[in-house]
């Protein structure tokens, strides 16, 4: 995969540096995200950096798709602790509402996104796990809230990411028992979308992504749209926006090309959809 996208729009130094906790690739339409700060990943100053300058390329250059994966043993052992110790009490506030738009802002980009877990995946780690619009899994990966064992409270929006996907009750019980549980486990509960064995894993999770990535793009946008309204205000919320939504995508190229191949080959049509 290139270090510069399809456009050839400059990528940030930090995410393109051989030694970069984070760093950001393509393949073709999809991007890809991967957390590269051996041995555990951990959620330090230089991994929020590199946070916050890829959030920031994803908003200024929207991709068909984003994938997000790990490198190593595990994906991430979560926030480097020292962190806890070494803010200064006037400072905490204002450090984690930062840090939180990190989690908005993959929530709010309008394009397909996965989260892959390959292992074990805590904290800052599993929440923007939870912004993402698809977790995908090894059966044994594991995934834990573990704020507890620091006396805390997720301060980047797991509990009620998690709540909107599992319920309160689960939310309350993950985060306040401080658990590791399995990916098997979080995909009763709704939490992870699919599960994929470890030998094949890497590949299964991009193939996943790149399905997405190639696929009508601005229908997927308003999927994402309509049940974001739904989750605001329920289903007469996202009714209030669906007529709008959707004469938008009846105007794509996508989808007038696509019903014309329909039309003329049936619905095993091999349309290239092109994102527009």
């Amino acid at each position: 995969m290139s270090v510069s996208d399809a456009d050839g729009t400059a990528v940030p130094a930090v995410l393109e540096d051989p030694d970069a906790p984070l760093r950001l690739s393509f393949d073709g339409p999809l991007a890809v995200l991967t957390l590269a700060s051996p041995p555990h990943n951990l959620f330090d100053d230089a991994m929020w950096q590199a946070w916050f300058a890829a959030v920031d390329w994803c908003e200024q250059n929207v991709p068909r798709a984003l994938l997000i994966r790990a490198q190593g043993r595990v994906v991430s052992a979560g926030v480097d602790v020292r962190i806890f110790r070494d803010t200064p009490a006037e400072k905490v506030e204002e450090y984690w509402r930062r840090n939180l738009r990190i989690v908005q802002a993959v929530e709010r980009l309008p394009c397909p996104t996965v989260f892959a877990a390959h292992a074990l995946t805590l904290t800052a780690a599993f929440e923007i796990a939870l912004a993402c619009d698809f977790i995908v899994a090894v059966d044994g990966a594991r995934f834990g809230l573990v704020e507890r064992r620091v006396a805390f409270t997720p301060a980047m929006g797991g509990t009620q990411r998690l709540a909107e996907r599992a319920g309160v009750s689960r939310a309350r019980e993950l985060v306040m028992t401080g658990r590791l549980y399995r990916a098997s486990t979080l995909a009763d509960w709704g939490v992870v979308n699919a599960l994929f064995g470890a030998a094949t894993f890497t590949d299964e999770a991009h193939a996943f992504a790149s399905d997405l990535a190639t696929g009508p793009t601005q229908a997927h946008v308003a999927t994402k749209q309509v049940t974001r309204e739904y989750l605001r205000g329920g289903v007469a919320a996202a009714d209030a926006v669906l007529s709008a939504v959707v004469h938008r995508v009846s105007g794509t190229e996508d989808h007038r090309r696509a019903v014309e191949a329909f039309l003329a080959h049936g619905p095993d049509h091999q349309t290239e959809y092109l994102g527009r």
